[in-house]
C-alpha cells in the first residue's frame, strides 16, 4: 500500500480528486445496490417482474445514455458533467428510500442511472486528459480506490441497515451531496483540447466511424462479459455447490482485496516488460484461463469446502486478468480519441461494453441452464474460456499489425 500511496501523492490534486471522488462514488453505490432488491420485495412489497423493472431500468437508462453523457462532456467541459451526476444520484437514491411508490421508484431508477452515464465517461476523460503521458499509472490508482469503494460500500450499507433501509438511501445520498459539493469547490474546470466544434453526428460519426477504435472496443467486448461472471455464473455456482451468501461475499472480498493490493504493483511490472497491447491481450488471456478450473472439475462430487477451492481460483485469475488490463485498456481508449472527443470515445465504449454485458448474461445464463439439464456443466466455463482466449487474440492480432497506439502516437485507419 505504501506503493500506491506515494503513487497516488505524486499526482497533480486535479486527479486526486477524481480518484477521491471513485472511491465515494463506489462506497455510495455499493452501500445500497446489494440490498435494493430485497428492499423492494420485502419493504415496498413488490411482485418479482416490477423490482426486474426497476433494476433493468437503472441499467437501461445509464447503458443507453453514456455516448450523450460523453458527448456532452466533450462540449460543456468535464466538471458540470462530474457534479450533474452526482447531483441526480443523490436524488434518486434519497428517494429510494423515501418512497415505495412503484412511479416514483421508476423515477428513482432513472434519475440513478441517467447519473452515471453522466459522470463516468467525464471522469475518465478529465483523468485521461489531466494525466497526458501518465494516464496508464493514472488509471492504476483509479483502479485501487475503484476497488476500494466496492469492498466498503456492502459493509457499511449492512451496518447501516440496522437502522432501516431509508438510513442507508439517506447516507448513500449524503455521500453523493458532499462528493457535489467538493467537486463544486476543490476540482478545477476542465475542458479537452480546444477545437471547432462539428455537429454531434459527426462527431458519433467520426468515432463509430475510427476502424481502429471499433475493431479495439469489439475485440474487448468479451472481456466485460467475462468480468460480469463475478456477478453471475459464479454466484450461481458458489450457491450450487453450498457455499451460501458468505461464499460469495468471500469471493468479492477476495477481488477487490487484490485489487487495492496488488494493482499499481502488477501496472507497473507489465509497464517495465510489455507494450500496451501486450499487456492487455495478456490480461485477457488470464481473463479466459480463469474459466478452466471449473470447468475442469465441473462434473466433480467434491466436497463443500473442495468445490469451492476451482472458483477462488477462478477469482483469482479473473482478478489478476482485469488487473493487467484495465489502465492500459482506458489509456488507449484515450489515445485513440485523439485531441477533441475523449468524452464521446468513453460513451461509445461504455455503450458498446454495455451491449457486450447483456449479451453475455444473456448467453451464460442459457448456457448454465443447458449444461445443468444436459449433464454438461463444463459446457459454460469452456465456452467462457474460449471467449477469453479469442478476445486476447483479436487484441494481440490489432497490435501486431499496429492498430493501436504505442505512447500517445495514435495509428492510422
Amino acid at each position: 500500500m505504501r506503493r500506491t500511496l506515494a503513487e497516488f501523492r505524486s499526482f497533480d490534486r486535479p486527479i486526486q480528486l477524481l480518484q477521491i471522488n471513485q472511491a465515494g462514488i463506489n462506497l455510495g453505490f455499493y452501500m445500497l445496490m446489494p440490498y435494493l432488491a430485497q428492499h423492494l420485495s420485502t419493504g415496498a412489497g413488490l411482485a418479482a417482474w416490477t423490482i426486474g423493472l426497476v433494476l433493468g431500468l437503472r441499467n437501461l437508462s445509464q447503458q443507453g445514455l453514456f455516448l450523450i453523457g460523453g458527448t456532452l462532456a466533450d462540449r460543456l467541459g468535464y466538471k458540470p458533467l462530474i457534479m450533474l451526476g452526482c447531483a441526480l444520484r443523490t436524488i434518486g437514491f434519497a428517494l429510494f428510500g423515501l418512497t415505495t411508490s412503484l412511479p416514483w421508484l421508476l423515477v428513482a431508477a432513472a434519475v440513478t442511472g441517467v447519473a452515471g452515464a453522466l459522470f463516468n465517461p467525464a471522469a475518465r476523460a478529465y483523468l485521461a486528459c489531466e494525466a497526458g503521458e501518465r494516464k496508464v499509472a493514472a488509471f492504476a490508482v483509479f483502479n485501487v480506490f475503484y476497488q476500494g469503494g466496492i469492498l466498503l460500500g456492502p459493509l457499511v450499507g449492512i451496518a447501516l441497515l440496522n437502522a432501516g433501509f431509508a438510513a442507508v438511501c439517506l447516507s448513500a445520498a449524503g455521500i453523493f451531496a458532499v462528493l457535489t459539493v467538493m467537486q463544486g469547490l476543490c476540482l478545477p474546470a476542465r475542458r479537452g483540447p480546444a477545437g471547432e466544434h462539428q455537429p454531434v453526428l459527426s462527431d458519433w460519426r467520426r468515432a463509430f466511424g475510427d476502424r481502429a477504435f471499433v475493431s479495439f472496443a469489439a475485440a474487448m467486448i468479451a472481456s466485460y462479459a467475462l468480468s460480469f461472471q463475478m456477478y453471475l455464473a459464479l454466484p450461481l455456482e458458489v450457491e450450487r455447490v453450498g457455499g451460501g451468501e458468505s461464499g460469495v461475499m468471500a469471493l468479492y472480498a477476495l477481488s477487490a482485496l487484490l485489487g487495492i493490493a496488488g494493482q499499481v504493483r502488477l501496472t507497473a511490472w507489465c509497464s517495465a516488460r510489455w507494450s500496451r497491447g501486450q499487456a492487455i491481450s495478456r490480461g485477457l488471456a488470464l481473463m479466459g484461463v480463469a474459466f478452466l478450473p471449473p470447468a475442469a472439475t465441473a462434473h466433480l462430487a467434491l466436497p463443500p469446502g473442495w468445490a469451492l477451492l476451482p472458483l477462488v481460483a477462478c477469482t483469482l485469475l479473473l482478478t489478476l486478468g482485469t488487473l493487467a488490463a484495465f489502465p492500459f485498456e482506458m489509456a488507449t481508449i484515450a489515445d485513440l480519441a485523439g485531441d477533441r472527443l475523449i468524452g464521446t470515445y468513453y460513451g461509445v465504449y461504455n455503450l458498446l461494453s454495455g451491449i457486450g454485458i447483456l449479451a453475455g448474461n444473456l448467453l451464460a445464463g442459457a448456457l448454465v441452464d443447458a449444461g445443468r439439464s444436459n449433464g454438461m456443466t463444463a459446457l459454460p466455463w469452456a465456452l467462457l474460456a474460449a471467449a477469453g482466449l479469442a478476445s486476447a487474440a483479436a487484441v494481440r492480432r490489432l497490435d501486431r499489425r499496429e492498430r493501436l497506439p504505442v505512447a500517445g502516437r495514435v495509428p492510422a485507419g
